[in-house]
């Protein structure tokens, strides 16, 4: 109650001449704080569906608070001891008086312009109702509630609310609380990268040596074919050595049979007789030449088949001509019956040129075959 005192002489009794009377308990500021809390919650302003998300890696941090102020150096030290190389950008400003709440607003409104933010942390330390004011009134919540990047209100302990609390997007009992919400352990996030790192390496190593076990499965197969051709191709060399100490052999044997003869009858001196010796030579050669080159043919002829019939039993030749390989996924089992998978398995068919990822979504089960 406010008002003049008066005495009323005759009775001897004061009277008091009100001015103005307000609820018992509740002064002007506070009254003022409840009508605009009120108003302000009712256009929705304050509701959490509107409240943006802090992040978790903020490369810049915006700071707008007194040079002066205790606020400042908590929320400076706790942000360097966390993270040394982030990006602090403080907008100073008066946290009390007459034009606090403007500046507040201007700096809002500024650091929201330069786009490189990606939090700001609002705030100061305690003091009276009076001394918060700042941060009740409407410009600054409005300015809060208007801006484009998280913001986290500071204002005071944890005993102290004020509007800007209700509309920031993240509400701090101190400013280092505050400080402490919007930047993770530097440390603690280097650790925790390095095991995710770790953790990957190992969940890569285990992938490659589980397709690596399948490409080992896939060409057992076609190793075992290429081992039969080697085996084949080195009996064929040693087919070809041995028809060549053959021929060395009968030329060998021809030339010491045309010698002797030479020497019986180089005593009579029959010429006509030499001559005939000697044109056998070139029969026997021939006759030699064309025995070798009847086995060779042979020999060709056997290993053209053999290889024929290599590549006719190969896997890779069965899929060249338009048939494939089913193995279910992720068990790697070769499929021999449509009755063996049901609907929705997933395959894998192995074609003559690369792989099709499947799925079953009917099955033709033929018991006859």
């Amino acid at each position: 109650v406010r008002g003049r005192l008066t005495v009323y002489e005759p009775r001897g009794e004061y009277q008091i001449v009100l001015d103005t009377v307000e609820p018992k308990g509740i002064g002007a500021l506070q009254l003022a704080f409840e009508q605009l809390k009120e108003r302000l919650a009712a256009e929705g302003l304050f509701d959490q569906d509107r409240k943006k998300s802090i992040p978790i890696f903020p490369r810049a941090v915006g700071v707008i608070t007194s040079l002066t102020g205790a606020a400042i150096r908590d929320i400076l030290a706790v942000l360097r001891r966390r993270w040394p190389t982030l990006h602090i950008l403080i907008a100073p400003v008066q946290v009390q008086g007459e034009s606090a709440g403007r500046q507040i607003a201007e700096a809002l409104t500024a650091l929201n312009d330069l786009g490189s933010v990606d939090v700001i942390i609002v705030g100061r330390g305690g003091g009276s109702l009076e001394d918060l004011w700042s941060f009740n009134e409407e410009v600054v919540v409005r300015a809060i509630a208007a801006s484009h990047v998280p913001v986290v209100s500071a204002v005071g302990h944890e005993i102290d609310v004020t509007l800007a609390d209700f509309v920031a997007d993240l509400r701090s009992p101190t400013p280092s609380a505050a400080a402490e919400a919007v930047v993770p352990v530097f440390a603690e996030t280097v650790e925790r990268l390095l095991e995710l790192k770790v953790r990957l390496g190992q969940v890569m190593l285990r992938h490659c040596a589980f397709e690596r076990q399948r490409l080992d499965n896939g060409i057992r197969g076609v190793a075992d074919v290429r081992f039969r051709l080697q085996e084949a191709a080195q009996r064929t060399d040693d087919m070809v050595d041995r028809l060549r100490e053959m021929v060395q052999q009968l030329l060998a044997a021809g030339r010491v049979r045309v010698h002797g003869v030479q020497r019986n009858l180089s005593g009579l001196n029959p010429i006509l007789a030499i001559k005939q010796g000697l044109a056998t030579v070139p029969q026997l050669s021939k006759r030699l030449e064309g025995q070798m080159g009847v086995m060779l043919a042979q020999h060709r002829h056997r290993i053209h088949a053999t290889l024929a019939q290599l590549n006719t039993l190969s896997p890779l030749a069965i899929l060249g001509r338009g048939f494939s390989i089913l193995q279910t996924v992720p068990a790697g089992k070769i499929l021999h019956r449509a009755k063996d998978v049901g609907v929705g398995q997933e395959l894998e068919a192995q074609l003559a040129s690369g792989r099709l990822s499947c799925t079953v979504t009917q099955v033709f089960d033929d018991s006859s075959v």
